[in-house]
């Protein structure tokens, strides 16, 4: 009897075990994003206030931006949009891209930077957060829509004219159509 009694308990502990074991389908997923982006800065004067930009560049999840092209809409004393074989500026940055697949809602973070060479010295940061949708599940990776980055603008330096410094918001758009800060 204590021998069926034991094997019982031992069969029931098995059972039990055996529950824990189911596996929880993963409620993030990658997404890349490309294409072409729209800035617009706010809170300058002077020459700092001509640098709203156009820019195209691809990131997969988290990284480094693969940055294509970038130029502001107006030249003026702080950067020189150049040509491509004599770019009026360096740029580099970096984006977090996460997506919860339950809701297809991406946020993240997202830092660019663009270095003056053109007068040299002159460094515009732009440091946000990053919003969308993506299409992605756990087995494909997501393509970013209606993406929106905002946050802080700082301009440093003051080369080719005092006013070539300041700080202020901005907001970033991808595609053609025209956004505007969250409330």
């Amino acid at each position: 009897m204590k021998k069926l009694v034991f094997l019982l308990v031992l069969a029931l502990e098995l059972a039990v075990s055996g529950c824990g074991s189911n596996t929880i389908a993963p409620t993030t997923s990658n997404t890349s994003a490309s294409g072409n982006w729209e800035g617009q800065i706010t809170g300058a004067s002077g020459q700092a206030s001509l640098l709203n930009f156009v820019t195209t560049f691809s990131i997969y999840d988290t990284g480094p931006l693969d940055i294509h092209y970038f130029g502001f809409f107006n030249d003026g004393a702080c950067f020189t949009t150049g040509t491509v074989s004599q770019p009026g500026s360096e740029e580099s940055g970096s984006a977090t891209l996460t997506t919860d697949t339950q809701t297809d809602q991406v946020t993240g973070t997202f830092t660019l930077t663009v270095l003056s060479i053109v007068p040299k010295g002159n460094t515009l940061t732009l440091t946000g957060n990053i919003t969308g949708t993506s299409n992605a599940t756990p087995q494909v990776t997501g393509i970013l829509s209606n993406g929106v980055v905002e946050g802080q603008w700082k301009l440093t330096g003051g080369a080719g004219d005092p006013s070539c410094s300041g700080t202020g918001n901005f907001i970033m758009c991808q595609g053609t159509d025209t956004c505007t800060p969250a409330t």
